[in-house]
């Protein structure tokens, strides 16, 4: 299993940002992440300026939102829907897409149950819950 580091996730997506700047080729996940990124403008400028941004700390007392955070949870539910993980992430997806204004909306709705699968996994030690995963998604569904 790969686990970067937050610097090291954080340099991934400079990189990307770089190299598509720079014409470069991007590997399959660099595609990705580049297509997750051009949907994200407020981060463009944030991209540039690795020495500035790398070592940034984004805290919830800024009442921002964490660029980095919020652009791997995007590619990790780019993933999940990719491959279906957990069960029933995708059909789940579609019903979101097929109501909400567009496919990102959706995407950012299944991206906020994925955050807090994640924060109620940190906060109790406990792997994250499928189930609960997807407990939050069917409620944001009949919303």
């Amino acid at each position: 299993m790969f686990a970067p580091s937050r610097d090291q996730a954080r340099q991934f997506f400079f990189d990307t940002w770089k190299k598509y700047g720079a014409g470069e080729a991007l590997s399959a996940l660099e595609q990705i992440a580049l297509a997750v990124i051009s949907l994200h403008p407020e981060y463009h400028a944030l991209l540039t300026d690795t020495d500035r941004n790398l070592d940034r700390d984004y805290t919830p007392a800024e009442g921002g939102i964490n660029p980095f955070l919020h652009l791997s949870l995007h590619l990790a539910v780019e993933e999940q829907l990719s491959i279906d993980q957990p069960p029933g992430l995708r059909a789940k997806y579609e019903q979101l897409r097929a109501a909400a204004n567009s496919e990102h909306d959706a995407k950012h709705t299944v991206l906020e149950c994925l955050g807090e699968t994640i924060w109620q996994a940190q906060r109790t030690g406990a792997p994250p819950d499928a189930a609960a995963y997807l407990a939050c998604v069917d409620k944001k569904i009949r919303a």
